[in-house]
Formats: C-alpha cells, structure tokens, sequence
C-alpha cells in the first residue's frame, strides 16, 4: 500500500484518528495518536516525533528527540476504540540523520531479511510461532522492603473445586490435564474464537484454538507462518488482541513463561523454513525429509542456543519454565516427532512445503523480532560454515537416565548464564550488520541491570519456609 492509497483507505473507513504503534527494546508496544487530519504523504517521510528517554531501552535525556515513520503496509482499522481509528506501525529514525534506530527491534528484522537474500541462500524465512498464555479472573502482586506477594486465580482452577460459588458447578480443569477438554469444562471456547475473529480482521489467518495443558485458563491460537517481519508485526498484534478481548470479558491475559506453581507453562514454539524461488529449501531425502541445508540450520541453532536464550527466553521467569527434570525442552537435540526434543521436525505431511523445523524451547516474553531474527542468523551461520547437526535424539529425552544425557547440552539455567553465553558468542548475530555492538550492549545490560539483579536482591517467599529458623 502506498501512502496515498493508505491515506484513502483512512478517508474511505471514515476514520477520525491514527494510532502510532512502535515499540520498547524489551518488545512491549508504544504508541500515541494524531488527528486524522495530520496525517498527510508526507508523513510518511518525515514522521511523528516523540520522546526516546522515556522509552525502555532507547535514549538518554540529552538526545531523547526521535521520530516513527509509519509504514503504509501495516494499515488496519484499529479494533477497540469507539472512535474509527487507523492503526499504523511505525519504524523508529534518528531525526538529525533520518537513518534507522540500531535499537529499534523492527529495524533488526528488517536488517535479518535483507541479509538473508544477500546471502543468496534464500530469499525468505518464514516462521510459525504458537503463543501459549493464561487468561485469569484476578491477579494480585505487590512488594515492598519487608513483604512480597503474588496471586492468580482462574474460575477454571483446579484449586477452586472447594471453594463457595453459590453454586459451584465443579468442571475444573485438573493440573497439567487441560488439554483439549471440551466445555463445560473448557469454558473459554467463545473467548479464544472471539480473538480468532478479531485478528481474522486484521488479516491475520488462524489456523487454530485449543486449550492447553495447564490448568486455570491455559490456551494457544496458532497463526499461519508469514515471512519474519510480517510475523514479528503479527505477533505485536496477538499478544494486543488476547489481552484486549480478555479485558471487555473481565479477565486479564499473559505471556509470563511460568505463572503457576508445578503445572505446565507458557511457551511458543517456533515453526522455521527457508524458500527461494517458491521452494521449500529445508525439503529433502535425508533424515526425516529434511535437506542438508536444514541439518546444517540445525546444527547453527544447537551451536548458538545458549546465547540464542538470552533473545528466545529473555526473562527470568523464563527459566522457572526451562528447569530440567520437569519436561521442559531444556535438552539441545533434534529429532522427528518426538516432542521431547529441543528440536522437532513435525510429522504431518508428506508435502514437502510443509517440511519445517520447530523449536520447541521459545517463550512468547519474547520480542519477536530479535528472537526470529537471531534464530534466522544463527541457522545461516551454521548453513554458511556446514555446521553439523550431530545424531537425532529419537528416545524418550525425559526417560533417560542422568548418564545417558550426561553428553546431551542443556539451555542455561538463568537469565544471567543466557547474557553470558550472548557476550561470549555473539560474532554470527554481526555478520551483515543485522545486530550491531550498540543494540547488543544495550540489551545485556538492560536485562541484567533491570530485571536480573532486581530479581536477585530481592528476598523469595518460599526462602522464610527453608531458612527462617536457621
């Protein structure tokens, strides 16, 4: 879409406001809005300014003037204001030199794919993540110098089955037995198919809804995979639609990793392929149908997870999900079908357009752009140098003995082991300028300084039940 025709677009809607979306570094979305007659074809050029120093991640005081450019493609009607608004995402420039962000997590992305028809191995990538998340009825947390606290609770939780209801109906999920029930026991099936709906008018096919396996709320709706940057747009617009659509029916969404105690978490697998020419270059006669360039892609993903982590499973309640022991893909090995592995290659088609790899140990806490766009490079980094992929993992990984998986890596442990990993092995996240030094450097510290050391100064409820009598 051009500006003009977006411009018409807007006028033909009606719409009387425009919404600028762009987002954090830790890939949470932004926006402010302008009258719709403010916006014009030049917009498009010389864009929105905003202020860089109150955003997560970007400027400091003394040079906090930014801009967004609104990209013209990315026009929908924005679907829950009560004023017709035209919702546009936007690329975020330096408004002295008008060249992209080196922080912006779109510009990343962008930069990802350009590298890859650069390479002249592929000319797109597409990726397939599937989002789980809770929907609650209440959450509670605060904390303080002397106390700390959190509390969920869902009218589906196993917990509640004694609890007074005037009437209580029963029907509660039971732990880690959620998958798939149908209502009453599953009661959010208009819920998930409203948010269907919804992203279904934004042009964003769906290709399905369950619940999941956790008890209180748990669910996945699996988009259709879409080129990297297209997805990492979708999946901004997911996560702002089941938070949405829970909140008109009084409840309240998330993509923490790890809400619940001894159940299941949230996590979000990734469907990856590589086409070129309309081909599907990851189709082939080698193990489970894969070509040599997939098992080379794999070999670069096993390489790099550890540092692949600090982007994939970016927060330190990701690693109340990658816990070894508890059938978590914390074991960095591939094979076909079994979903133990790390690394699976799905079953479930003979076609060779639907040969893909998928990775199982993401986490939707993710920014999608950096996470699809390291996973991107550190796969060609293995195409480009041959890495091999090692032998499959075709047992049962949660069945084997501590002997048997003694050789088998592992994810690292903590959000801090992931940030050392990514300082120690970041070369192939450089090549073609896709991350630079500056949005690397910021990240770490970021992550370290704001949410790792907060997290590790802070006294844990559960250490008064182990030490307090000490």
């Amino acid at each position: 879409m051009t500006p003009k025709e977006c411009i018409e677009f807007a006028k033909e809607s009606e719409c009387r406001m425009v919404d600028l979306k762009f987002l954090d570094l830790p890939g949470v979305w932004q926006h402010f809005s302008v009258p719709m007659q403010e916006l014009d074809e030049d917009s498009f050029e010389s864009g929105f300014g905003f202020d860089g120093s109150s955003i997560r991640g970007f400027q400091s005081i003394h040079a906090s003037d930014m801009l967004v450019i609104p990209d013209p493609d990315t026009a929908v009607i924005e679907p829950f204001t009560e004023v017709k608004t035209l919702s546009l995402i936007c690329n975020v420039v330096d408004p002295v030199t008008h060249l992209p962000y080196s922080r912006d997590p779109r510009f990343v992305a962008r930069k990802a794919e350009a590298y890859l028809k650069s390479t002249g191995i592929a000319d797109t990538c597409f990726v397939g993540p599937e989002a789980e998340f809770f929907l609650f009825d209440e959450v509670r947390f605060d904390f303080g110098h002397h106390f700390a606290f959190h509390e969920v609770n869902s009218d589906e939780g196993q917990w509640n089955t004694g609890r007074a209801e005037d009437p209580n109906l029963g029907y509660k999920v039971r732990y880690k037995q959620g998958y798939f029930p149908v209502p009453p026991t599953d009661s959010l099936q208009d819920i998930r198919a409203e948010i269907a709906l919804t992203l279904h008018g934004l042009g964003i096919p769906v290709e399905a809804l369950h619940h999941e396996v956790a008890t209180a709320g748990q669910c996945e709706i699996d988009m259709r995979f879409a080129p990297l940057v297209q997805m990492g747009d979708r999946l901004m617009w997911f996560k702002y639609v089941v938070k949405n659509v829970a909140r008109r029916h009084g409840k309240t969404a998330t993509f923490m990793p790890k809400p619940l105690f001894e159940d299941n978490g949230s996590g979000m697998h990734c469907h990856v392929s590589l086409w070129k020419a309309g081909q599907n270059l990851f189709a082939g006669h080698l193990y489970a149908g894969l070509s040599q360039a997939a098992l080379h892609f794999i070999g670069g993903v096993l390489a790099h997870a550890p540092a692949l982590c600090a982007f994939t499973n970016p927060t330190t309640n990701s690693y109340k999900r990658l816990v070894p022991g508890f059938e978590a893909p914390v074991n960095l090995a591939y094979s076909s079908r079994n979903r133990s592995a790390s690394i699976r290659i799905p079953m479930v088609s003979a076609n060779p357009k639907a040969r893909r790899l998928e990775l199982r140990f993401p986490d939707p806490s993710c920014n999608g752009y950096l996470a699809f766009a390291a996973i991107l490079m550190a796969g060609l980094d293995g195409i480009q140098r041959e890495l091999p992929a090692g032998q499959p993992l075709d047992k049962d990984i949660y069945g084997l003995t501590p002997e048997e998986l003694k050789d088998v890596p592992k994810t690292p442990g903590s959000l801090g082991k992931a940030l050392d990993a990514l300082e120690s092995d970041h070369d192939f996240l450089l090549a073609g300028e896709v991350f630079t030094p500056d949005i690397l450097e910021r990240w770490i510290h970021f992550k370290r300084e704001q949410e790792a050391v907060q997290v590790a100064i802070r006294p844990h409820p559960y250490e008064f039940l182990l030490y307090y009598d000490i």
